[in-house]
């Protein structure tokens, strides 16, 4: 059997800020992502998602616990910094706000910035960048500022920025969450085209429901632990729950709850309009 890309083990996490009280903030965390799979990371504020990010890409230490990346212990007191280069080379991360990412004042310079620094031939990283561009719909853009583009393409300079590494994982930190609606559409259908097209292991911070239940598997933090773990479907059907930690459902999912509430008998797991649709009519019909 494969061993899983990432796996963490035993991972908690605190800190305290001077004069102040410890603050848990994971708590003997345990997970294990399989290569090329698509996971949501779902969770309010505060629920860790965010930190456990930062530990895969060794912003942040542990106090306790292991991560293993395609069988390195990235955790381990004999990491190197070769070692440290390869994993960062490995899984790229996205972060929430796109400027804090851009670093030249031209789009295929910025893109072109960590090719660069991985020591990549000039030819090459011509290549990489023109395929990086073209990956994510932005060709046109290669020649404009970037603080002149609009939050959806920043975002996606920053993603192709971080595929011209080319990079087995890509971790995005809420990195949805300071675009309007048109910029987080553009943002996770690139998510689903590098995971679909180029087998790219995606997992995906986020607290928004509907982008959640775009992936193929969901996983629910609250208060530094795992809550729930399952497939979309799996997840949202425990609607209970996830009110209960202080979290919403997709707007389809919570209308079909309210109406079962209701007395009207509907199964659970619909996560899309076009289902919750088909259900109604179905009803209507009868």
């Amino acid at each position: 059997m494969p061993q899983p890309y990432i796996s963490i083990k035993d991972l908690c996490f605190s800190y305290s800020a001077e004069g102040e009280e410890t603050i848990n903030v994971l708590h003997s965390v345990s997970l294990d992502i399989e290569r090329g799979s698509f996971v949501a990371v779902l969770g309010h504020n505060g629920s860790g998602k965010s930190t456990m990010a930062k530990l895969l890409n060794m912003i942040l230490n542990p106090a306790s616990g292991k991560i293993v990346i395609d069988g390195t212990d990235i955790t381990s007191d004999d990491m190197t910094e070769d070692d440290m280069y390869e994993i960062r080379r490995k899984v790229g991360m996205v972060f929430q706000n796109p400027d804090n990412q851009l670093v030249a004042t031209v789009v295929e310079e910025d893109i072109a910035f960590g090719p660069e620094n991985l020591g990549i031939p000039p030819v090459e990283i011509r290549t990489r960048v023109d395929e990086a561009m073209a990956r994510l719909g932005i060709t046109h853009l290669a020649k404009h500022a970037p603080h002149k583009l609009s939050g959806g393409q920043k975002q996606r300079v920053a993603i192709a920025g971080i595929v011209a590494m080319r990079p087995e994982c890509i971790i995005f930190d809420e990195a949805t969450a300071m675009l309007d609606p048109q910029g987080r559409r553009e943002v996770m259908d690139t998510m689903e085209m590098l995971n679909r097209e180029y087998g790219i292991t995606i997992l995906h911070i986020t607290h928004n429901m509907d982008e959640a239940a775009r992936a193929d598997r969901v996983v629910v933090m609250n208060d530094g632990t795992i809550r729930l773990d399952g497939t979309p479907r799996e997840v949202f059907s425990e609607v209970e729950i996830l009110h209960e930690i202080g979290l919403d459902v997709p707007q389809v999912t919570e209308l079909l709850y309210e109406l079962t509430l209701l007395g009207h008998d509907f199964p659970k797991g619909a996560i899309t309009e076009d289902e919750c649709a088909e259900l109604l009519l179905g009803r209507v019909g009868k």
